[in-house]
C-alpha cells in the first residue's frame, strides 16, 4: 500500500520487522529492562552498533519502498523514532518483564508489537504532514486492512468460475460473465463489505468488517468511506509508479551517457598513448584575454548573492534515495534567496531545517513556495522524515532545530513593510 508520507506500509515492511527482532534479540541480554528510562538509551545505542554490523547483509541492501529506501535506513529511523516515543519503550518493557523467562518467539512477538504501533504512528504522522489531513494510527491500520482486503476480492474474482459460489455471492448475483469492473480490477467498496459479510458462510469466521470487535464495526454501513479510502490508495499507488518508471528511464539515459563518456575518454587516452594526433576540436583553444575588453568595476554597494551551495556525494546519494533531484538542496538553496528577512534571520540555519519551519507554519502547500522546494513526486514540500534525512539528523533533532529556528523569528524585529510568503 502507498500513501503520501508514508514509508512503512509497502510489503517490504516484514524484511524491516525481521531485522528488527533478530537485532533486539541480540541486544536484549545487554540491558535492563527493569529501568526503561536507562535502558532506551542502552537500547538505542545498542540497536545502531548491531544493526550496523548487518549493513552488508542481503535482507539489510534490500530495497524496502517504491522511494528506494533500504531496509536498513528503514530500520535504523524506527529505532531512532524510540527517543521521541518513550511511552511505546515503557509499555515493551512492561511486557517483557511480565514474559519473564518466555521463548525466544514470545520475546521476539514483544518486539514486533511495538514496532507495528509505532510505524504506524510514524507513518500517521508523515501522512498528516504530506497532506494536511488528519490521520490516526488507527486509520492508517484502517487503510492497509483495506488494501489487504481490496487484495482477497480481487484474487476471489481472479478465481472464477472456479469459486462461482463466492464470486457470486460478493455481487449479488448469479454472472455468466464477470461484470467490467471486475476484469478491470476495479473493486468496488460494495463488494469488500459483501465479502467480509460471506466469510463465516464459506470458512467459519467471520469477516473483518463483521467481527464483534467496534474497531471496524462503522465501516460495514459506509461503503463511500470506504470507496473514498480505496480511492486514494490507488490514486497514489498509479501515480509513484508512474513516477518510479520515470525515474527508471532517467537512470537509464544518465548511465548510457556516463558510458559513452567513458568509452571517449579511453579512446582519447589510447590515442595519445599511441602519439596520435588529436583532432582539433580536442585542442585548447587560444588565449584571447589579452584582447578582450577589460571587466567592469564590481558595485560594491550590490548585494553580492551567496555562493551555490557545494553538495557532497552522500547528500546527493540521499536526495536520490528520497525520489528527489540529486542537486535538490542546492537549488532550494538558490531558490530561497527572495526570501530576504527570513534569510537574514535564519542565516546560519541549513535549508532542510528552514523548509521544515515552512512545513510547520504555512503546510506542505503553499502559492509561494517556488518549484525548487517542491517534491516533484507531489507537488509539496518533502515530508518531516524526508528533510531529517536530507539533513542528516533523527526525526526528534530535526524538531528540536525547527522550534528553534521558529523561535528566532518570532524574537526577531520585522521589517515594516513585510509580507507573509517565501518570496518577495
Amino acid at each position: 500500500m502507498r500513501l503520501p508520507g508514508t514509508r512503512y506500509q509497502e510489503p517490504g515492511w516484514e524484511q524491516v520487522r525481521k531485522l528488527l527482532g533478530q537485532c533486539s534479540l541480540q541486544v536484549l541480554p545487554l540491558i535492563d529492562v527493569g529501568d526503561p528510562l536507562t535502558a532506551l538509551d542502552e537500547y538505542v545505542e545498542a540497536m545502531a552498533a548491531v544493526l550496523a554490523a548487518q549493513a552488508g547483509s542481503a535482507r539489510a541492501q534490500a530495497v524496502a519502498n517504491q522511494y528506494g529506501d533500504s531496509v536498513l535506513a528503514l530500520a535504523q529511523a524506527l529505532v531512532l523514532e524510540l527517543r521521541a516515543r518513550p511511552a511505546d519503550w515503557d509499555s515493551c518493557c512492561r511486557a517483557l518483564l511480565q514474559s519473564g523467562q518466555a521463548g525466544e518467539a514470545a520475546l521476539r512477538k514483544q518486539f514486533n508489537d511495538l514496532y507495528a504501533v509505532l510505524r504506524d504512528k510514524v507513518d500517521a504522522e508523515n501522512y498528516q504532514v504530506a497532506c494536511g489531513r488528519p490521520c490516526s494510527p488507527n486509520k492508517m491500520y484502517t487503510y492497509r486492512m483495506l488494501d489487504r482486503l481490496r487484495g482477497e476480492v480481487a484474487a476471489l474474482l481472479a478465481g472464477w468460475p472456479a469459486r462461482r459460489e463466492e464470486v457470486a455471492a460478493v455481487l449479488g448475483m448469479e454472472a455468466a460473465v464477470l461484470p467490467l469492473a471486475a476484469r478491470q480490477g476495479h473493486i468496488t467498496a460494495e463488494w469488500l463489505i459483501a465479502w467480509s459479510a460471506t466469510r463465516e458462510r464459506f470458512t467459519g469466521a467471520p469477516g473483518p468488517l463483521h467481527t464483534r470487535s467496534k474497531r471496524f464495526a462503522s465501516l460495514r454501513n459506509q461503503p463511500a468511506t470506504i470507496a473514498a479510502m480505496l480511492e486514494e490508495i490507488a490514486e497514489h499507488g498509479a501515480l509513484t509508479a508512474s513516477s518510479a518508471a520515470g525515474w527508471a528511464q532517467d537512470a537509464a539515459d544518465h548511465g548510457a551517457w556516463l558510458v559513452d563518456l567513458w568509452r571517449v575518454l579511453d579512446e582519447s587516452e589510447a590515442a595519445e598513448a599511441a602519439g596520435r594526433v588529436l583532432p582539433d576540436c580536442l585542442l585548447a583553444a587560444p588565449d584571447d584575454s589579452l584582447f578582450a575588453p577589460p571587466e567592469p568595476e564590481p558595485d560594491l554597494d550590490a548585494d553580492v548573492p551567496p555562493a551555490p551551495l557545494e553538495l557532497t556525494a552522500a547528500q546527493r546519494a540521499t536526495a536520490v534515495r528520497l525520489a528527489l533531484p540529486a542537486d535538490y538542496l542546492a537549488r532550494a538553496a538558490a531558490a530561497e534567496q527572495g526570501a530576504s528577512w527570513v534569510v537574514k534571520v535564519l542565516s546560519d540555519v541549513p535549508i532542510p531545517v528552514k523548509l521544515a519551519v515552512y512545513l510547520k507554519i504555512f503546510g506542505p502547500r503553499d502559492d509561494t513556495y517556488p518549484d525548487e522546494w517542491l517534491d516533484p513526486a507531489t507537488g509539496a514540500l518533502p515530508t518531516l522524515q524526508q528533510l531529517a534525512e536530507l539533513a542528516d539528523l533523527s526525526l526528534p533533532t530535526l524538531r528540536k532545530r525547527r522550534e528553534a529556528a521558529i523561535a528566532s523569528l518570532q524574537a526577531a524585529p520585522r521589517p515594516k513593510g513585510e509580507v507573509r510568503g517565501c518570496h518577495q
